[in-house]
């Protein structure tokens, strides 16, 4: 069981709570399993944290319309309790997985990231395989969110290896949190489009959210959750059947990576490339392949990794023809 405290500041209390406490009461009549205990100006809400969280956010819209009309009816209660209702029901309407912060959709735009989202709904373990910016870590993490808010899986959590691309982490600043943040920051940014800041400060301190190196997921057996490893071309074979193993019943994987830009030491052979050729025709696994078509950043990215992909076909060419 989950605590959260609410401390009510220049608040008539007799005007937010209403006669007889009934506003609060509708609010925890909404919400039978969790309990919701006022007591002067602090109300303390105990529960799961998925429903902790649509307590808090109906009490927060509940502050603001007071702070701004005075008064909080029974109807207004009603009202913002219908609202986080539709909220939460409404997500997946429309081929929408989640919406964000600023009331924009976040949904597959191309088939191929369409391709993605069936293959995560089918299957239980998932390769998404693409060059950067097509979406892959984004659609993703949109999917771990979905699952969350509908109580699909207990918890998400998110990794990636904490590998060095030209830049040696003893030489960089702060301690050890500090110096691999960078390496999870991609992740940070797209939970905070789909996560109010509170909220997700809230599923992190309360380990909902979890996004840590995966050099931390040894040992472990992640059940009842939605995982993804990021950036697994950058993982050695050890390290890719490692974290493959910590799968747990009642959870969802999905790996992505872009095998065009492995940082590994040249000696050392990139895991998701292993594993794509090791677990292809396993039943429960899935492979889908990205590529330009299904950039979504500025436009000159397809034209960037179109240019690189020439590239190399030259170099594949120019070294066969000198065998």
């Amino acid at each position: 069981m989950v605590e959260k405290l609410i401390i009510l500041e220049n608040i008539a209390m007799v005007d937010f709570l209403g006669v007889a406490n009934e506003n609060i009461k509708e609010v925890a009549s909404a919400f039978p399993k969790s309990k919701i205990v006022s007591r002067g100006n602090e109300i303390l809400i105990q529960g799961n944290a998925s429903e902790i969280i649509q307590i808090n956010d109906i009490l927060n819209s509940l502050v603001q319309h007071y702070h701004k009309y005075g008064k909080v009816t029974h109807d207004n209660v009603k009202s913002y309790i219908k609202s986080e209702a539709e909220y939460i029901n409404g997500q997946g309407d429309d081929g929408v997985l989640v919406y964000g912060n600023r009331g924009n959709t976040i949904k597959p735009k191309t088939a191929n990231q369409k391709a993605l989202v069936k293959a995560v709904e089918e299957n239980d373990l998932v390769f998404a395989v693409g060059p950067a910016g097509t979406g892959k870590t984004y659609i993703s993490v949109a999917m771990a969110v979905q699952a969350l808010k509908n109580k699909e899986v207990k918890k998400i959590i998110i990794t990636r290896p904490a590998v060095e691309a030209g830049e040696n982490l003893g030489f960089l600043p702060g301690d050890l949190k500090e110096k691999i943040d960078p390496y999870l920051r991609p992740i940070y940014d797209a939970l905070d489009e789909m996560i109010p800041s509170e909220k997700l400060k809230f599923y992190q301190e309360n380990r909902v959210i979890e996004i840590a190196p995966l050099a931390y997921m040894r040992g472990r057996t992640l059940n009842h959750a939605f995982i993804l490893l990021d950036e697994a071309q950058n993982t050695t074979a050890m390290q890719m059947k490692m974290f493959l193993t910590r799968m747990g019943p009642n959870s969802k994987v999905i790996v992505t990576g872009d095998i065009s830009q492995i940082d590994l030491p040249r000696n050392q052979k990139s895991g998701l490339g292993e594993s794509l050729k090791i677990l292809s025709g396993v039943k429960g696994i899935a492979r889908v392949d990205l590529d330009a078509k299904d950039v979504v950043r500025h436009k000159l990215v397809k034209e960037i990794i179109s240019a690189y992909d020439k590239h190399q076909e030259q170099n594949d060419k120019s070294k066969k023809s000198g065998e």
